[in-house]
């Protein structure tokens, strides 16, 4: 892919470009959590976005999407967002470097990536991540890596709409081989855990299904946080989040929240917890357990958040009941997308084989499968 796009660029614009990557990431666990200042789990993956750049001595920009086959030109003197449109992650970071006082000039951008469409890998985030990176590099701009992935998460709030949350560009940013991040929504602050799953394997099985009530629902769980922490105030007066609710508290909590509050506040408290056990469990080399809070994490998500959906319930308990498999448990906001798995590497081809063929039965829906490693993050290459 990075030749692809750097040939293409040498095609478009006849000249040597630099390259920038940025990858994509998954959740190991802390589903829900961002939010409430909780802790999270994130990884970059082998799958990611090329972005080719060069300068071209012009008052505009020049770019070119790859997997589009499309062009497009503005002025970096007048960036305003164009709904929907994929310059926008563009403009967006110029945007960004320039209210920060950089000096930047015309240059020419071809990007193209090899993470799968709707797969829940951020491409959005790698691709912000990415242009930042380029773009620092082409004009030797001082930015630290925190900047710049502040930088991508406002270019999304500000051009394209989303309000995305901290993890997806800070795992793409921070990124480490070998290592899942152990990030403080809080602090933004991360320490690096090693994470051998020795001869066992990381694999996505996609639904490939996408229900329409995600963005609602995604906003009824925050509010009933936010009223939860209001309500239990009174009680735990210093507590800003649901994040400064011990999870040995939680049968005082149940007392104190209404019936309808309590199992989406028992969630993020619990699921904290399990981020935390999760570190220590794969720090420790203990894959096992490591497993079980898969597990906990999803029967969390579908029952306590509710925020699963029959497909990733049925791959979720459908994958713990093969030789092989760890844990499993939905990935991301919900209602939607992958599972994350961990399986015997020696078990991999019957584990697909045998998911796809009872999920197309159940469903008539073809999954696919993903397999991910723990990688980089942003670079120059």
């Amino acid at each position: 892919m990075k030749d692809k796009i750097a040939n293409r660029f040498k095609k478009l614009f006849g000249s040597e470009p630099l390259i920038a990557f940025a990858p994509g990431r998954i959740n190991l666990i802390g589903e829900h959590t961002d939010y409430q200042e909780g802790l999270v789990f994130p990884a970059a993956v082998e799958q990611g976005i090329y972005v080719a750049i060069q300068k071209n001595k012009l008052d505009h920009c020049r770019l070119y999407a790859f997997d589009l086959d499309e062009e497009f030109d503005f002025s970096p003197d007048s960036l305003s967002p164009k709904k929907g449109h994929w310059a926008n992650y563009t403009m967006g970071m110029l945007s960004q470097f320039q209210q920060a006082g950089f000096q930047t000039a015309g240059f020419d951008l071809v990007f193209g990536g090899n993470i799968p469409v709707g797969s829940g890998l951020s491409s959005s985030a790698a691709l912000s991540v990415a242009i930042g990176t380029a773009i620092s590099s082409l004009f030797t701009l001082t930015v630290s890596k925190k900047s710049l992935v502040l930088y991508a998460q406002k270019s999304e709030h500000l051009f394209a709409g989303v309000k995305c949350g901290i993890m997806d560009p800070y795992a793409s940013t921070f990124g480490a081989e070998g290592h899942a991040l152990l990030l403080d929504c809080r602090t933004n602050s991360h320490s690096e855990v090693e994470a051998d799953f020795a001869h066992y394997s990381l694999i996505l099985v996609n639904s490939n299904v996408k229900h329409s009530l995600a963005d609602s629902a995604y906003n009824k769980r925050r509010e009933a946080c936010e009223e939860s922490v209001r309500v239990l105030q009174a009680n735990y007066p210093e507590a800003k989040t649901l994040r400064d609710i011990p999870v040995d508290q939680l049968e005082q909590v149940k007392q104190l929240l209404p019936a309808a509050l309590f199992p989406k506040a028992k969630h993020v408290i619990t699921e904290i917890a399990r981020v935390e056990s999760a570190s220590k469990a794969l720090h420790a080399g203990d894959l096992d357990m490591f497993g079980t809070l898969l597990k906990e994490s999803h029967e969390s998500l579908s029952r306590d958040y509710e925020v699963s959906c029959p497909e990733l319930d049925f791959l979720a308990s459908e994958s713990w009941k093969l030789k092989g498999v760890l844990g499993s448990r939905m990935m991301g906001g919900g209602f939607g997308g992958c599972t994350i798995n961990l399986v015997e590497t020696a078990e991999l081809a019957d584990f697909q084989k045998t998911m796809a063929s009872i999920y197309q039965q159940a469903f008539n829906i073809e999954a696919d499968f993903i397999p991910v490693k723990l990688s980089q993050g942003a670079q120059i290459c």
